[in-house]
């Protein structure tokens, strides 16, 4: 058996990384790259300074792919290196932070749909009503917004989340839970969640 026959997606991109292999970052870049411009879209609320953003993403991953150790999954750590950027813009142009929420230290509340209810992202799902969901998104505060892309566009689990923005794993469920309740609101044209 070869070393690459018994290493794992995470250590082949891990050793990738270390080794600055540019077609291995050229395969990150177009499998990954529309998900950083949604992200970054999403937790930004503008489209003007994504494309930047998203270079500068990549850079920091050249640059800093050592850093990267094959033990976990590679988005976690992608979007760690993207929200760290978008959170440096942030400061730069005094936008809203994405680092508090309000009520993050009340009692976390586990996630799951109110009295069984799709959730909104379930809804928008199979109706023709994506551009609502995205313009309810955007009325959310970043911290509900940036969970809710994360687990819901991007995939993540509740731990990798917990991992991109260093919370902990109740904060990010009560982030989620707290940020669906607002996007409930918004879908269904409640008052101006925030």
């Amino acid at each position: 058996m070869t070393l690459a026959a018994t290493e794992s997606e995470p250590e082949r991109i891990a050793r990738g990384l270390r080794h600055r292999d540019v077609a291995l970052l050229q395969t990150l870049v177009q499998q990954y790259q529309y998900r950083l411009v949604r992200y970054f879209i999403f937790l930004l609320g503008t489209r003007d300074p994504v494309d930047d953003l998203v270079q500068e993403t990549w850079l920091r991953v050249l640059e800093r792919g050592r850093s990267y150790d094959g033990e976990s999954r590679f988005e976690p750590w992608l979007f760690a290196v993207a929200r760290n950027l978008a959170i440096d813009h942030t400061r730069k142009h005094r936008l809203v932070s994405l680092d508090s929420d309000d009520n993050d230290e009340r009692e976390a509340v586990s996630f799951s749909p109110v009295s069984g209810a799709d959730s909104p992202f379930e809804q928008a799902a199979r109706s023709e009503d994506a551009q609502h969901l995205a313009q309810s998104l955007q009325l959310l505060q970043p911290v509900y917004r940036e969970a809710l892309v994360l687990r819901f566009q991007e995939e993540l689990s509740l731990q990798e989340i917990s991992q991109v923005v260093g919370a902990s794993v109740s904060t990010v469920s009560s982030r989620i839970y707290r940020g669906l309740a607002a996007l409930r609101q918004q879908m269904d044209g409640g008052a101006h969640a925030n």
